[in-house]
């Protein structure tokens, strides 16, 4: 695996993972509320990590939020090693989303708009186990 790739196999996609970071996960906000993490962390033989970044729709147009998810993206995958060097036989699926932040308040969103607070959310994450 790539050091900073962020592969399909790093992707949550199933529904049965979905259901079960959303019923049996913990939530995090950021410093900020901008941003909001649900983990649900599990013991495995092989410590992995699998992510997924979820927009709400009443919060902007599709381009809107496929940059916001783009933008998520990028910075996970240049700062997961905070998260993935804590892991020692544990595994975690992770779902970021938007708290407090919509097209209206944010027309125009940059990576260092949200950058901060991602990375806030990925230490906190990572100080977890």
């Amino acid at each position: 695996m790539k050091t900073f790739g962020l592969s399909k196999a790093e992707r949550i996609k199933s529904k049965l993972e979905f259901e079960l970071v959303y019923n049996k996960g913990n939530t995090l906000y950021s410093n900020s509320r901008k941003l909001k993490a649900i983990f649900y962390i599990y013991t495995s033989e092989n410590s992995s990590s699998k992510v997924a970044f979820a927009v709400f729709k009443k919060a902007g147009n599709a381009v809107w939020r496929n940059r916001v998810k783009r933008l998520l993206r990028e910075i996970y995958r240049t700062n997961k090693y905070l998260i993935l060097d804590s892991l020692k036989n544990k595994s975690i699926l992770l779902v970021f989303s938007l708290n407090s932040v919509s097209q209206k308040t944010h027309p125009q969103i940059y990576i260092n708009d949200l950058r901060v607070d991602m990375l806030n959310l990925m230490t906190k994450i990572g100080n977890e186990f």
